[in-house]
């Protein structure tokens, strides 16, 4: 299967691009100038009476506003003043091939069902990929003033909130019969993998739905212990695999291989409880068709 974007060497799991720890900084900071360009755009139309558009014909429903559109496009016109050479990937507007192995995934507002009902649990994704991994993940939910922060492999997750930065940490939960889950809704199931995550459950303390971006920064702070999703995109989830590592989480597809590509995902607020959780869960594990 063809990929978007130019690959890192799968014998070593080594990245196209060698940037040092300077580097990965300034490119984080530029990160959160572009969440800040997009909460100037959905912040005005959050909680207004606006049009909504369905992507999908029959009955299904995938909405999509103006305030994706644009804030979309506010980010990317930064990127391509600051750095021209830069692929994009967007939810809205599609792929833009760059020169750089870097590209900038981006979901101007994922939890966009949440976004029309006035629920605060939608988020601007900011990811940098860099043929391998994703070295910077931001998820900013403008409405609360909070924003997500991580970048490097093995460095630090932030929660930046009125100006103050707090270190992220997941919780230490070790087994399911302890842990609070969430999953976005039942219906981004098929009927298998339903049934697995109906299993797992009936297994654990407390089962919550809804959540989208945030339930996984929800996780990265100690506040849940296990999300299990399926049917994401890459711009779904790139932005929050450092976000989730970097608290000293893991999330893996259901096969426990790599998140980049969306699909079937797990996150889990320790190896142990990865472990458990993926037992049940790879009955019905499959390989995503969102090759990044």
């Amino acid at each position: 299967m063809t990929t978007i974007f130019p690959k890192g060497s799968s014998d070593n799991n080594v990245s196209l691009v060698d940037l040092d720890s300077r580097e990965i900084k300034a490119l984080c900071e530029f990160a959160c100038q572009l969440a800040d360009a997009a909460a100037a755009v959905t912040l005005g139309y959050f909680r207004q009476q606006i049009e909504v558009d369905n992507k999908l014909a029959d009955d299904a429903f995938d909405p999509v506003t103006i305030a994706d559109r644009a804030a979309e496009e506010a980010i990317r016109d930064l990127i391509r003043a600051q750095y021209p050479d830069h692929g994009i990937y967007g939810e809205e507007h599609g792929v833009t091939t760059g020169s750089s192995h870097l590209t900038w995934v981006l979901d101007p507002i994922d939890g966009t069902r949440a976004f029309i009902s006035g629920l605060p649990t939608w988020g601007t994704l900011i990811s940098l990929y860099d043929g391998v991994r994703p070295i910077v993940g931001i998820m900013d939910q403008p409405f609360t003033g909070e924003r997500y922060i991580a970048y490097g492999a093995n460095g630090s997750s932030t929660l930046r909130h009125h100006g103050i930065d707090a270190a992220l940490q997941s919780s230490r939960c070790q087994q399911l019969s302890d842990a609070i889950m969430m999953s976005t809704a039942p219906d981004m199931f098929d009927a298998a993998e339903f049934e697995v995550q109906q299993k797992l459950a009936k297994t654990v303390k407390l089962m919550r739905y809804g959540g989208d971006c945030y339930a996984y920064c929800l996780l990265a702070a100690g506040h849940i212990d296990l999300v299990v999703e399926s049917d994401l995109s890459p711009f779904d989830i790139l932005a929050l695999v450092p976000i989730i590592e970097n608290s000293g989480g893991v999330i893996t597809d259901w096969s426990g291989g790599t998140a980049v590509n969306g699909g079937q995902i797990l996150a889990a607020a320790t190896t142990a409880l990865h472990l458990e959780a993926l037992k049940v869960l790879q009955l019905a594990a499959k390989k995503s068709d969102k090759i990044l």
